[in-house]
Formats: structure tokens, C-alpha cells, sequence
């Protein structure tokens, strides 16, 4: 079934090099990891309300992942919700345990948000670990069928309303850039607590579209999208997913060439996808501890019927590897960051 994929390619030296610097200073614990876990709880934090695809992984993971640690801690998960994830995000940074008892699984934006809003964003990504990711998550900007246009071209004339969770999330950055690069008449309503909150919106017509996880869609939304009363129209990320293969990715639908680039750049999040991370300061040989756990939860065969149950997409990728995606928004052109950062501000102003 799924399998983890190997790093490789020009990520391969800078990942091990980020790596081994983050966890050269760590000191080896006196335990083993057997020792060491067995009564502890290990907390999974997330930034969003329960119902969610952060929650259905986590959740899974929760439910499956204690068998492939060594001495089997229980394993819970802690909801802080606020500002479209940021509370969370600033709360893991600073204070989440350092021991190899906390993970997050936090939006797939939280490189960009430190890059492009860093009074909001202050957390350094890279100082942080990841463990592995379970799916990439490909965006897909769903509308109701009854809404003033629905097709990208009648959108560039024609204003529909955007539901948003808030200004650094996922559901509202991808919107954002494409009304600032493409021209597209989106008015953009942020402050939705979740998912739950904004497809009750969209039912009652007090909103037309939103910008959410394909894979989430796809398992709440079945109804709708079977009988075309919700209509996915755009996709974000850098390839189509194969789902999808007829709805335009974001850059598709923009002409010019820097347009397409600084779109790439905020859609870079999507490889990471629904990822496990760890805070800043754990010991090397838990961090690999953890992502050896990971590696045979997402090889094994309960979870994966689990997961299939639920109707959670699998495409796991290991935690090396999801590094360097991480250390590649870190890394994008100044200009295409700044050029990025313009369009978030330009939108917040309005």
C-alpha cells in the first residue's frame, strides 16, 4: 500500500546538514527510550477545533502510532484554536516539552506565515523538526452551485464571497494571491473558527466559496460534490492532484511569469501537508525515535484500514524529507518572499 518516500534529489545534502546542525547541541538521554516513555503521555497539539482533517489525522495517529514506541505511551490530542492556527503554533514554540512528549500538526503555512507576517509568525520553522507527513494536501477552492459565478473566468468579473478561518491560513493566503495576481472579485470574510462553521455558512448562501483540503472535501462533503451542488473550480499546490485532473492549479490561471512564480511559492506548503512536527530542542535520538515509529505506523496495516475507514488520503512522506520542503520556502528568492509579503498586506489593508 502507501510507502514512505526516500529523500533525494538536491534537498538531500542540505536536509542532512539542517539536520545534524538542529540536534548536534542535544545531550543523549540516560534512559532508553523504552525507560523513558513507558507511563509518559505524549500530547499531539493542533491548532484548529475539532472536525477537521488536522483532527482526523491526529486522531489516527493518536490511535495507532503508541504501538511503535518503545514503551507504548498513551498518546492524546490538545486542541488550541485561534487566529487560523498562529496561537497554537506560538504556544509549541516556546513552551511545548522539549523531551519528545509534544508534537504539532499545524497548517501547512506556518513557513510562509513566518516569512511573510513574522509579527504573527514568531517561531523559526527550522528550528523545529519533522517527524513525517501523512499527505500532501493539495487546496481546492469549492463553491456553491447557486453562487453569482462559478467558473474561474466569470469569477474575474463577477464578485463571490470567500470564507476564511483567518489571514494566516491556507483559506485565506491562496485566495488573497489570486486576487491581488490574477484580478479575480473575491470578497474575503475571515474569522470562521473551522471547517464546520463555514460550510454551515456556505448552506445557508452567506458565503459562496472557500479554500480547503481537497482530502478533507472529498470525505465530508460527498454529497454535495456527487450531486454538483459544490463545485471544486481551482486547486492549489504545484501539481494537480489526480483526483482533480481537469481543475486548474492557481499558476495556470495567471499569464505573467513572476505572477506564476510568487503563486508557486505561497502554494509550496502543500507537499507538507498534514505533518507531524516536533519543538525545538528535543534529542536527536528521540527525534529518531519518532520518525522510525512513524515510518511503520504508516506502513502498517491496521492503521492503513483505519485510515481507509475514515476516508483519510495516505501518501506519507519521511520526516527528512518533509524537511526540505520546509528549507525550501525558507529558502525561496528575497524578492519572490517579498513580493508575496506585498500581496498578504496589500489584501489585509482593504
Amino acid at each position: 500500500m502507501s510507502e514512505i518516500r526516500a529523500i533525494s534529489g538536491p534537498f538531500a545534502g542540505a536536509v542532512l546538514a539542517i539536520i545534524g546542525g538542529l540536534h548536534a547541541v542535544s545531550p543523549a538521554a540516560a534512559q532508553s527510550p523504552e525507560e523513558f516513555y513507558k507511563g509518559k503521555t505524549i500530547t499531539i497539539v493542533l491548532g484548529h477545533p475539532p472536525g477537521g482533517s488536522y483532527d482526523l489525522y491526529a486522531r489516527l495517529a493518536a490511535d495507532h502510532m503508541r504501538r511503535f514506541i518503545p514503551g507504548n505511551p498513551n498518546i492524546i490530542v490538545q486542541h488550541r484554536p485561534g487566529g487560523g492556527g498562529v496561537a497554537a503554533v506560538r504556544w509549541f514554540y516556546v513552551q511545548a516539552a522539549r523531551d519528545g512528549t509534544a508534537m504539532g500538526l499545524f497548517t501547512e503555512t506556518i513557513g510562509h506565515t513566518q516569512l511573510l507576517t513574522p509579527e504573527q509568525g514568531q517561531w523559526k520553522v527550522e528550528e523545529m523538526t519533522y517527524v513525517g507527513t501523512f499527505t500532501p494536501s493539495n487546496a481546492a477552492f469549492v463553491i456553491r452551485k447557486g453562487a453569482p459565478a462559478i467558473t474561474p473566468a466569470a469569477m474575474r468579473t463577477t464578485r463571490v464571497t470567500v470564507a476564511c478561518t483567518g489571514v494566516n491560513s491556507q483559506s485565506y493566503q491562496y485566495p488573497a494571491a489570486l486576487k491581488a495576481l490574477g484580478g479575480f472579485q473575491f470578497n474575503l470574510v475571515c474569522g470562521y473558527p473551522g471547517s464546520a462553521e463555514v460550510m454551515l455558512a456556505i448552506h445557508r448562501a452567506e458565503a459562496d466559496m472557500f479554500s480547503g483540503s481537497w482530502h478533507v472535501w472529498r470525505a465530508t462533503q460527498q454529497a454535495g460534490l456527487k450531486d454538483g451542488s459544490l463545485i471544486p473550480v481551482i486547486q492549489g499546490g504545484l501539481t494537480r492532484t489526480s483526483d482533480l485532473p481537469q481543475v486548474p492549479l492557481m499558476q495556470e490561471l495567471v499569464s505573467d511569469a513572476r505572477a506564476k512564480r510568487v503563486i508557486e511559492f505561497i502554494s509550496a506548503g502543500s507537499a507538507i501537508g498534514r505533518a507531524l512536527i516536533a519543538p525545538p530542542g528535543v534529542p536527536a535520538e528521540r527525534i529518531a525515535m519518532l520518525r522510525a515509529a512513524f515510518d511503520k505506523l504508516v506502513q502498517d496495516k491496521a492503521f492503513q484500514d483505519d485510515a481507509a475507514k475514515r476516508s483519510a488520503d495516505l501518501e506519507p512522506s519521511a520526516g527528512n524529507v518533509v524537511q526540505g520542503f520546509s528549507e525550501a520556502i525558507a529558502r525561496a528568492p528575497q524578492d519572490i518572499i517579498e513580493s508575496a509579503a506585498q500581496v498578504m498586506a496589500a489584501e489585509k489593508k482593504k
